[in-house]
């Protein structure tokens, strides 16, 4: 929310001295936070005035323009120069260059001399132009930061402006103001509006609020206006979509009048751009009392309003020209020609406000939150309307906002005000809340008296009555989100003062911290770092093709997932299912910023639906669900494993002198799979493997001692890195985290080091060609028994000397006892049990 300080000041004592960042450092004693601050004046300055244009001399230019040699006089006839600037002629007439077209001599404009500034850094000096010097400029909307307009200049009289020359532009225009900026939280909507701000900035510096609404007086009612129904048959949860709608006309308008530069520029400072009297009028109510309004050409309503939900297969043309589709929950505005508004969304284009309109029928309602914010998001229609009302608007307001209305409609458009009216209000009045004595200081830790308790419950505007026991209270009607004894508390502690609470530190109960869960991600996140990987976070929202190729190994094998309701695209509307699409798009926009070289990983969990998914109803508010309910509702999410990917993509360094980076392979992505299961002290079995995300030849499977395959590893298919835009040979691997943490021991217990010397031996064999290498390897290392300490593949060949259909695998066998030095016969009677037991079940001879 943006607070014009010279709009704040009407209804707040802020000191004439006070600047944004003052304003803001009060708000923020009562639980606002900073954003921004907006001052024109650190973008422009002066010396920019009103000037008269005395002569205006058409020259035509030989690039094919026409531009015009001007006089203007910037100071009042008689008067001298007072500016002692260089370039500024001391009799008050300065000869300009312009090529705009839109004015004539007489007319007065904004004229920045010698020594301005606009914005974007553009320094006004004399300078030589079409043959003469050129000594200031006449300004244009656009130039002044005013608006978008650059098709001429600004002619002061089309804002029903008619100043005295030389005076100061800036303060005329409104851009001597500031506005400071704050963050809104969502149970706040009340301070969405001028008179929310200033009773909080009462609140803060404990001095006098002027409640904007207690100067309106509402204009006794002759009779009853335009008919209005209220007719809700299919309220959400119960509570009518409309409780309160009031209707107020006015006739003999004058659309084509301009806006007020005071109140064009108070817009504009506060985020909203001005377009019309009419609709400046409306936006200007909506800021200052917090109500939205809507504005209806009085001429083409058909009928009686009446507000109702969406019946099946309407449609309606909003403002913004797009035809909307409704749904059974929009609350609509309809008269006799169906739909002509999304009730405090958006409103029809076919009772639309224009040039030709002269009557207007003003709507201030007062609409329910959920109606509202379910709207805004099925059609995608955020407004400073229904930012408000899915808030909480007051509804007592209403009134007082259309008769706001209506006299400024009066006052500056020129038009009728008509004393029937029509107001029809349904709205429950709040229950009290009991505030326990004695439950504010125990909750928030300090002692407060009764009249701190009374005093600030008052001051929110809220109805206090002491009690037996304590206080009951009654909310003011724009504080919607004071429904417990703990909302009141916090409001008491917020207005006396966060800082009074004291500031201390819980002690930590001994024998809590991490989780093992926690702990073992955290250790093998720290290692995948620090062996010179970069984690990343990707959107757990994947498209369907996705899924499809990496959710599971078998290219057509059945797969579910979980499809979003509402998603952000459509493209992107399932729960990924695999961390490796979102680690593959990442490389994918790195790669197009001009990073080839990467090596990026992600620790996230995936989305594994069962049959379940769901459940059949949503458990009721204000009652606490049973065990069988909860039951449910936990066996209806999805399974979500931790899982690891990685995705490494180009070379492992950067090329230096004497050094040639090596391209990432297979290799590198079985290594940090091995390193995640390392880490927590898990054997890891690589085996070749198929999935159909990965080359058929390079890509390895991923396996428990206990067989369970927790994930895969090698090279990514060349067809899919294509379909990606990837670089060929990109490697990468995914597993399991989840399976993995689970078969860890509790406690990892590091293997003493031997003081024995390690006894090597290789063996070369050959063996069928189908036959795995990891296979092999498992057979050598069973058939060793214990005194094998590790074996490693050193070597594969297939060529001369090896008959067709085989290949020899060498294998390099460390041995070692625990107890002894081995001698050279035990260590050959170990390896040729392992040859032993590979010949016998692979048919394998050695070389």
């Amino acid at each position: 929310m943006r607070i014009p300080l010279t709009w704040l000041r009407e209804y707040a004592q802020v000191p004439a001295e006070a600047t944004a960042e003052d304003v803001m450092t009060d708000l923020v004693k009562v639980g606002f936070e900073e954003e921004d601050v907006h001052r024109p004046l650190d973008e422009i300055s002066g010396p920019i005035v009103v000037g008269q244009v005395l002569s205006k001399e058409p020259e035509a230019q030989t690039n094919g323009k026409t531009i015009n040699w001007c006089t203007v006089r910037v100071v009042p006839e008689g008067a001298t120069q007072t500016l002692d600037i260089d370039g500024i002629d001391p009799t008050g007439v300065q000869g300009i260059v312009c090529g705009a077209h839109n004015f004539e001599v007489g007319d007065k404009v904004v004229v920045t001399l010698p020594g301005a500034v606009l914005p974007g850094d553009f320094r006004i000096t004399p300078r030589k132009t079409y043959g003469h010097v050129s000594a200031g400029m006449i300004a244009s909307v656009r130039e002044l930061g005013i608006g978008d307009d650059h098709d001429g200049i600004l002619v002061l009289s089309t804002l029903g402006l008619d100043p005295e020359l030389g005076t100061d532009a800036l303060a005329l225009l409104g851009l001597d103001d500031e506005a400071a900026e704050i963050n809104v939280t969502p149970d706040r909507g009340y301070a969405f509006s001028i008179r929310g701000v200033a009773r909080e900035y009462a609140h803060a510096t404990d001095s006098v609020f002027t409640d904007p609404a207690s100067l309106v007086s509402v204009t006794a009612s002759t009779g009853e206006g335009h008919a209005v129904v209220l007719a809700d048959e299919a309220p959400i949860y119960g509570i009518p979509g409309c409780d309160r709608f009031v209707a107020r006309t006015v006739s003999g308008i004058n659309t084509a009048l301009p806006t007020p530069p005071w109140m064009s520029s108070r817009l504009r400072l506060a985020g909203i751009r001005s377009i019309s009297l009419p609709v400046d009028i409306s936006n200007y109510v909506m800021l200052e009392l917090g109500q939205p309004l809507h504005f209806y050409d009085a001429g083409k309503l058909d009928g009686a309003i009446t507000v109702r939900r969406a019946a099946a297969g309407e449609t309606l043309k909003t403002l913004d020209g797009k035809v909307r589709k409704l749904d059974a929950e929009d609350l609509l505005i309809t008269d006799g020609s169906g739909p002509i508004g999304v009730a405090g969304v958006m409103g029809g284009a076919s009772t639309e406000v224009t040039s030709a309109t002269s009557t207007v029928l003003i709507e201030a309602a007062h609409f329910e939150e959920v109606s509202i914010a379910r709207s805004r998001r099925r059609h995608k229609l955020p407004s400073e309307a229904s930012k408000r009302f899915e808030r909480g608007v007051d509804p007592l307001v209403a009134d007082i906002a259309a008769q706001r209305a209506v006299n400024l409609l009066v006052e500056l458009a020129g038009g009728t005000e008509e004393t029937t009216a029509t107001d029809v209000f349904t709205v429950v009045a709040s229950a009290p809340v009991f505030l326990p004595s004695g439950y504010t200081s125990a909750r928030i830790g300090i002692e407060f008296t009764q009249a701190q308790i009374i005093g600030s419950l008052t001051d929110l505007g809220a109805d206090v009555e002491k009690v037996d026991g304590g206080y009951s209270v009654t909310a003011p009607s724009w504080r919607h989100d004071l429904l417990t004894k703990e909302d009141l508390t916090e409001e008491v502690a917020r207005l006396v003062g966060f800082d009074l609470i004291p500031s201390s530190l819980p002690t930590a109960p001994p024998g809590r911290g991490y989780s093992r869960k926690q702990q073992q991600r955290r250790r093998v996140v720290q290692a995948l770092a620090d062996s010179g990987l970069t984690e990343i976070m990707a959107y757990p929202f994947v498209s369907k093709a996705s899924n499809d190729a990496f959710g599971v190994a078998e290219a057509g094998a059945p797969r579910t997932a979980v499809k979003l309701a509402n998603p952000l695209s459509e493209e992107f509307g399932f729960l990924r299912t695999s961390v490796l699409p979102g680690l593959i798009e990442i490389a994918k926009r790195n790669h197009s910023r001009g990073f080839h070289d990467l090596a990026l990983f992600e620790s996230g969990i995936v989305f594994l639906p069962s049959d379940t998914l769901g459940t059949a109803s949503i458990p009721p508010l204000g009652v606490k669900p049973s065990d069988e309910v909860l039951d449910a509702l936990y066996d209806g999410i999805p399974y979500q494993p931790l899982t690891m990917a990685a995705v490494f993509t180009g070379k492992d360094s950067p090329a230096a002198p004497s050094h040639a980076p090596r391209a990432w392979d297979w290799a590198d992505a079985i290594d940090a799979a091995r390193l995640v299961a390392d880490v927590v002290g898990v054997e890891l079995i690589i085996s070749q493997g198929s999935h159909q995300a990965f080359h058929p030849g390079r890509a390895a499977q991923l396996t428990l001692r206990s067989g369970e395959v927790v994930g895969y590893a090698g090279e990514l298919h060349p067809k899919l890195l294509s379909e990606l835009n990837m670089p060929a040979r990109s490697v990468a691997m995914e597993i399991n985290a989840e399976k993995v943490f689970a078969a860890a021991a509790d406690i990892i217990v590091a293997k003493p080091i031997s003081t024995f010397p390690v006894a090597t031996q290789d063996v070369a064999l050959v063996v069928p060609a189908e036959v795995a290498a990891a296979t092999v390897l498992e057979t050598l290392r069973e058939g060793a028994g214990e005194l094998l300490e590790d074996v490693a593949l050193f070597d594969e060949y297939q060529g001369t000397g090896i008959p067709e259909g085989r290949k020899s695998l060498a294998f390099g066998l460390r041995f070692r006892a625990a107890d002894r030095t081995l001698t050279s016969d035990e260590a050959s009677a170990a390896r040729a049990s392992a040859v032993e037991l590979a010949a016998e079940r692979f048919g394998a001879t050695q070389r």
